[in-house]
């Protein structure tokens, strides 16, 4: 479960700077400076700061799924996904594929994650809440 000394620490993939923003501020304005967010710019990249972060692992990794491209057929955010499940630190850690790929639900259930569509989350910020307190109860007690 979660440790209270232990920083809760969130990892954001998207290859967009202005998403990549987008989610940092969303995450502050709602939560303040509960979670360190960290964030990266490709797949690649996300898995290498994973794999850095496994003593004190994250506790939830938003990805995109339309990244780089040296995964095809695969997209880059399910390459990221099916890596991070081979690492024992995050086996269940809670991921959730923000995207605007029209299959996001179908590509979500398929690797046992949760999903918030692009162009849904433009229109209520709420949905973002309402994920990570899904995710995360002890939100609901703040």
């Amino acid at each position: 479960m979660y440790n209270i000394l232990m920083t809760k620490k969130i990892l954001i993939t998207d290859d967009t700077s202005s998403w990549l923003k987008f989610h940092k501020e969303l995450i502050e304005e709602l939560y303040g400076n509960m979670f360190e967010v960290t964030t990266a710019s490709s797949a690649f990249e996300a898995l290498d700061i994973i794999k850095h972060n496994t003593e004190n692992p994250f506790i939830l990794i938003l990805t995109d799924l339309q990244m780089e491209t040296a995964y095809e057929p695969k997209l880059a955010g399910e390459w990221l996904i099916e890596n991070i499940r081979e690492i024992k630190e995050y086996k269940s850690v809670n991921i959730v594929i923000i995207s605007a790929v029209y299959n996001i639900e179908q590509i979500a259930k398929s690797y046992g994650v949760e999903c918030i569509s692009k162009h849904l989350l433009i229109r209520n910020k709420l949905l973002m809440k309402f994920m990570l307190e899904k995710l995360m109860p002890f939100l609901n007690k703040i």
